[in-house]
């Protein structure tokens, strides 16, 4: 079982000398000390300080702490620290630790700080630009040559590092690199992880493994990584230091036994809230509000709070339930916000290169930017000087929750989290949240909610967008359905019912120019065209090859019709009709037959027993009670024929 302890400075003991990075407790080598501190980090936060010497010593970790608090460093360094100090030297295709991130971007992430650090050791330094040069090979100009990289001997401990990540790369050229370059640290997703390691090539021997690792441990231990994570495992000796870290590890407990950690000690790092509690899931930066309005009120209200707040927000993540929901929102946007704010859409079915590359672009943007996001983006990623995030709807698992708001508020620095909600059953939500011991408090900022007439103004704005194309329409149908699907499936489903929903006014507030066809809608008596007319016949693509093909399509239709025109119900023949009905029509009326042929059988039945002589009925009754002896006993034999 684990231990749960939670470390701290003994009493009478300078905190601030406690959580000195030049303590005697770490026992850091100089050039680490120089690395932290061009890095700008002047001493340890709470959770660097307890789990930095109980993992560079023989314990394993499970680390909770709130997010932005230092947990990347937490095992980046005693995990370096601990490779660097191995008697022997790691042999050639041998691995010594393993980082295991459940998404590309927070992988990417922790392999940049890794090589921040790595940029201060000598050794390890010159071996990873050794591989660099070797791979882009670029002659120099006018004469000049390369100046030399300095040499070590092999004998010289070094950590050189590789990235996996699926989706990037095909997993032999993962496998090529790593033959190439031997690596003794790798960092990646569980599935390419699980590929790499299964390769013959590559070993993770009791002499050399170090360290095992996972970011995020809670997300990486649900059902969808555990069978990967067990592969893994598998491959890994038992003998090893194994470290869980994450804001929301507690979930994750009950399957430490799994994941092999031997008699680990729980480190959990609380803050404390303004009113002195303490509560360990939010830091005290981070303010977290809701504001209930109408749907058709949610975008008014974000332009407010980007414009009306005391300080201007530079970087906001707006987070969305669906993939398809950034697609659309990515086009409408622009002309609801400021024209000074920038919007880079990201999602977990962007390609690679796309996700990298969106991602990078926020993460460097100097302008104002709001990052158009789903859940892909709420864990783990270490964004600098998020000032504001906004939930338009609340996620489907409650436990992401922290993790999206967790975006703001790092490090220190002061954050806020606003989620919109809508009015009525939704304001369920705040003592649903208050039970989880997240409690979120009123928008205290003045004069952010909006007037009527600015919902109907953005409405306006985002279907004069959508009719300049049809494609976007498109998407705002398939983002619409994506929307009520997840609605639907929330974890909190007494709060989130789709029976509540105000289909006219929802369909308004994403700026529909008509509700789309679904199974939800069966039961709506509404307009579906929401009160517009609109000539669908004319309203064409913005890419004239899609409007070429449409306007093809179209005419065969008009032209079939024309050809066989469409028969009416007095004209047709009673098969023709049924053939037309219903599946779930046809389902129902099945049943009702079989109930009825059912209870038919059952009527006589009991007049033919009825009908019997005593000695029909003793000899009925008996074969009854040998076919039930046969039922019971399970006595299946195979029919050869009749003798």
């Amino acid at each position: 079982m684990a231990q749960d302890k939670t470390k701290s400075a003994p009493k009478g003991v300078d905190k601030s000398a406690a959580r000195a990075w030049q303590g005697p407790t770490p026992g850091l080598s100089e050039w680490m000390l120089d690395a932290i501190s061009s890095m700008g980090f002047q001493r340890m936060t709470p959770v660097q300080a307890s789990a930095i010497p109980l993992f560079m010593g023989n314990k394993d970790v499970v680390v909770e702490a709130v997010t932005g608090s230092g947990k990347t460093l937490a095992f980046l360094i005693p995990t370096i620290e601990r490779l660097l100090r191995l008697e022997d030297p790691i042999k050639k295709h041998h691995v010594g630790a393993i980082i295991i991130s459940p998404t590309r971007e927070l992988a990417t992430q922790i392999h940049s700080v890794l090589l921040s650090l790595l940029a201060y050791h000598p050794p390890s330094s010159a071996a990873m630009a050794a591989i660099k040069a070797q791979d882009e090979d670029v002659p120099m100009t006018d004469g000049e040559e390369a100046p030399p990289l300095p040499k070590f001997p092999s004998s010289t401990p070094k950590v050189v590092p590789q990235l996996l990540l699926g989706g990037s790369t095909k997993a032999q050229q993962d496998i090529s690199t790593f033959l190439k370059t031997s690596p003794n640290i790798l960092i990646g997703t569980p599935g390419r992880l699980l590929e790499v390691l299964s390769s013959p090539h590559v070993h993770c021997p009791q002499s050399s493994f170090e360290a095992l690792v996972m970011d995020e441990a809670d997300r990486l231990l649900d059902l969808g990584f555990s069978d990967t994570l067990q592969k893994i495992l598998s491959r890994l000796p038992k003998q090893r230091r194994t470290g869980l870290f994450s804001a929301s590890v507690s979930e994750a407990l009950d399957q430490l036994v799994r994941v092999g950690l031997r008699n680990p000690v729980r480190i959990a790092v609380k803050v404390k809230s303004a009113s002195g509690a303490q509560d360990k899931r939010t830091p005290a930066s981070l303010q977290m509000s809701y504001l209930v309005t109408k749907p058709t009120l949610k975008i008014p209200a974000l332009r407010r709070l980007l414009t009306d707040l005391p300080t201007p927000p530079q970087k906001t993540v707006l987070y969305v339930s669906t993939c398809a929901a950034v697609d659309y929102w990515q086009y409408v946007m622009p002309s609801l916000i400021p024209s000074d704010f920038s919007v880079v859409p990201l999602h977990g079915k962007h390609p690679s290169n796309v996700r990298n590359k969106n991602f990078n672009k926020f993460v460097d943007s100097i302008s104002p930017s709001i990052l158009l996001t789903t859940d892909v983006a709420a864990r783990g990623l270490d964004i600098p000087q998020v000032d504001l995030v906004v939930q338009l709807d609340p996620p489907s698992d409650p436990k992401t929750f922290l993790h999206r708001c967790g975006r703001a508020g790092r490090a220190g620095r002061r954050g806020l989290a606003v989620t919109f909600l809508n009015e009525g059953k939704e304001e369920d939500y705040i003592e649903f949240l208050r039970i989880r011991q997240t409690p979120i408090y009123p928008l205290s900022t003045p004069a952010i909610k909006p007037t009527e007439k600015a919902g109907q103004e953005a409405t306006q704005k985002i279907r004069d967008v959508v009719l300049k194309d049809r494609s976007i329409h498109d998407k705002a149908q398939r983002a619409f359905v994506s929307w009520v699907q997840a609605y639907s499936k929330h974890a909190a489903s007494s709060i989130f019912r789709k029976e509540d929903i105000d289909w006219t006014e929802q369909a308004n507030s994403w700026g529909l120019l008509r509700l789309p066809k679904m199974p939800e809608l069966k039961n709506f008596t509404g307009d579906k065209r929401l009160g517009l007319d609109i000539d669908f016949d004319t309203y064409s693509f913005k890419d004239k090859t899609r409007e070429k093909h449409r306007l093809e399509e179209m005419a065969k239709y008009k032209a079939e019709k024309e050809k066989n025109p469409r028969p009416t119900r007095e004209s047709k023949t009673k098969e023709e009709r049924q053939k037309e009905k219903a599946w779930s029509v046809k389902k129902d009326i099945k049943a009702t037959r079989d109930m009825r042929r059912e209870k038919k059988h059952s009527k006589r039945e009991a007049e033919r027993i009825a009908a019997m002589n005593p000695a029909e009925l003793e000899k009925e009754m008996e074969l009854q009670r040998m076919i039930a002896a046969v039922k019971e006993k399970g006595i299946e034999e195979e029919f050869e024929g009749f003798d």
